[in-house]
């Protein structure tokens, strides 16, 4: 860590919230045993359709069996989890005299359950607890298994719902989210495609890349966040060239963990701000929204951070066998590469996003909460200027 990196952060005060989790393969098989430990009878199995044919999907399944437990089953979770979702996945888990929520997928299996559960419990609308510590009861127990590497919701105190009317994602950002157990199975991810695992594991960079330059960074946050950036640059490539390397699908279920362990207590920054709106408005990968904005965003807060971001250069680099050059320029140039060895060159133009659409995506991502620990205050015309230069 560099000097100004480390300059007073012995002194500041910081809280680290976590839930129990499990890491390795087999995890995953666990379920059972650990929906019982958390009193239930009846689990709400919160998942989406592409994944139930697989073989380790029905292991869980059978999990819960060998347990005595019964289980309902809610699978109507888009990509992008709609706020109407939640409502009709709270309605299912009442309806079936439900007592705990067994997540199994991708973020947005995880954050559809974390809605469900505090909906079922609050009775409130889920777009109503939009915002940091607006949710007065947690949910019933909840169990997370994660399938992708990159989203972290199963570690972390973020659930990110799709607003339909005002097309945006809203964060709701709460303790009473964050999962009583994650089981963190490397085996799970080895069906996952190609595109998918470069996208996700975007997402896990540019959380601990966000959670390290944050303004509410901590020694602890530090520590899980520089070391998922080295995890990431290391074992990402490998993954994404050859699905079936268990190690390297190994290494990148520990960065997202570690990412979403710094990321959900240091919180996060204009990257993300910015892909909640443009995901939200155009219906995009999360990743890929991220992946289009690192780079930039990374630039333009390079001078609020030096040290921090010559940090994160600095490992990513490790795992690319490369030394970052100097200043602003390296850093951006590590980023870049690393975005062209996973063949990610997309721009929004691309992606259906029209220009005349960017005044009102960067309005929607100032009033994003991950702006506040963003490093540099930024303006809504500074934002709007960098979603033009991503385009």
């Amino acid at each position: 860590m560099t000097a100004d990196a480390a300059q007073g952060v012995m002194l500041d005060m910081r809280k680290f919230v976590a839930p129990e989790f499990v890491f390795g393969l087999g995890a995953s098989r666990l379920a059972g045993q650990y929906c019982r430990n958390l009193g239930a009878r009846r689990p709400l199995v919160v998942t989406m359709p592409d994944l139930m044919g697989h073989d380790w999907f029905q292991a869980i399944l059978a999990g819960l069996d060998e347990h005595g437990l019964e289980h309902a089953m809610f699978s109507a979770v888009s990509e992008n989890p709609r706020d109407f979702e939640v409502a009709q996945g709270a309605e299912r888990y009442a309806d079936q005299g439900c007592d705990a929520i067994l997540a199994v997928g991708g973020g947005s299996a995880m954050d559809c359950a974390k809605g469900i559960g505090i909906v079922h419990a609050n009775g409130q609308d889920v777009l109503e607890f939009a915002g940091v510590d607006m949710v007065a009861r947690p949910g019933p127990p909840l169990v997370c298994v994660p399938t992708t590497a990159g989203s972290s919701a199963d570690v972390s105190q973020f659930a990110i719902i799709n607003d339909t009317a005002r097309r945006v994602k809203v964060a709701i950002v709460s303790k009473t989210v964050v999962a009583d157990t994650a089981l963190v199975d490397p085996g799970v991810t080895l069906t996952m495609g190609r595109e998918l695992t470069v996208h996700t594991g975007l997402d896990a960079l540019t959380h601990a890349v966000e959670a390290y330059v944050s303004n509410a960074n901590g020694p602890v946050t530090d520590l899980f966040a520089l070391e998922a950036v080295r995890l990431v640059g290391a074992h990402l490539g490998a993954a994404a060239d050859d699905g079936r390397d268990l190690d390297a699908r190994a290494g990148m279920m520990l960065a997202s963990m570690y990412a979403g362990l710094a990321f959900s207590n240091a919180i996060l920054g204009a990257v993300h701000g910015m892909a909640h709106s443009l995901g939200g408005h155009s219906d995009l990968p999360h990743g890929m929204c991220n992946a289009i904005l690192l780079d930039l965003v990374a630039a333009f807060n390079y001078d609020a951070a030096p040290g921090r971001y010559r940090d994160v250069a600095e490992a990513l680099g490790r795992g690319l066998g490369m030394v970052p050059g100097p200043g602003r320029e390296g850093v951006v140039e590590i980023l870049r590469a690393f975005k062209r060895r996973l063949g990610v060159d997309k721009r929004l133009g691309e992606l259906g996003v029209r220009r005349e659409d960017l005044p009102r995506l960067a309005e929607l991502a100032m009033q994003d909460p991950c702006m506040v620990t963003n490093p540099r205050k930024p303006t809504r015309e500074e934002i709007e200027a960098l979603y033009a230069q991503a385009f």
